[in-house]
């Protein structure tokens, strides 16, 4: 007996049949799906403080239930005293169980918890049916301790997906529950 994510058995049984209604798709392979989750977290005064990219792949590790790796500068930029292969953030790819299990407590626990939060923007769609999410605090995960925190960075995460438009991605990521906002023109 093997263990389903809520969100990939609600893919597969409520949000295939409505696209491919919607859409008309000819095989039910080309109905659109989400392929991996990607957080990165960039750490600005990492050039002056090694143990924050430590304290970052440490808390990216605690969100995602999966291993943070630390990001590396790829060349050397004097103004902002940045060496090339220095450390400067962290970053995680979340792909099957981990994503769908990442993304619901993200719909169902993290955001909610975003003061004055009154849905994401609909606007940060790439033309390829990506979707980039910006968070400013990484405090919202309920899984970080407030009190062990060193300084609050913000974080982002993209949803890459299988779509050829962003209405089709648009319409798989708001089937899947994440709450855009709702534009009245």
């Amino acid at each position: 007996m093997s263990y389903t994510p809520r969100l990939k058995e609600k893919y597969q049984k409520e949000i295939v049949p409505k696209l491919n209604e919607q859409f008309g798709y000819k095989t039910i392979m080309q109905v659109p799906r989400l392929v991996k989750i990607s957080i990165n977290q960039g750490v600005g005064s990492a050039t002056q403080d090694k143990k924050l990219v430590d304290n970052a792949v440490n808390e990216m590790t605690i969100i995602s239930g999966q291993k943070a790796v630390p990001t590396i500068a790829r060349k050397s930029i004097s103004n902002f005293k940045l060496r090339e292969f220095m450390p400067i953030g962290a970053r995680v790819t979340l792909r099957d169980r981990k994503m769908y299990e990442f993304l619901d407590r993200l719909i169902t626990v993290a955001l909610p918890r975003v003061r004055d939060f009154k849905g994401i923007n609909d606007k940060s769609f790439d033309g390829r049916g990506n979707y980039s999410l910006g968070i400013k605090e990484q405090i919202i995960f309920p899984e970080i301790d407030i009190d062990k925190v060193n300084k609050i960075t913000g974080l982002d995460i993209t949803f890459v997906t299988t779509a050829k438009t962003d209405a089709e991605a648009y319409a798989l990521l708001k089937e899947l529950g994440l709450p855009f906002k709702n534009i009245k023109n």
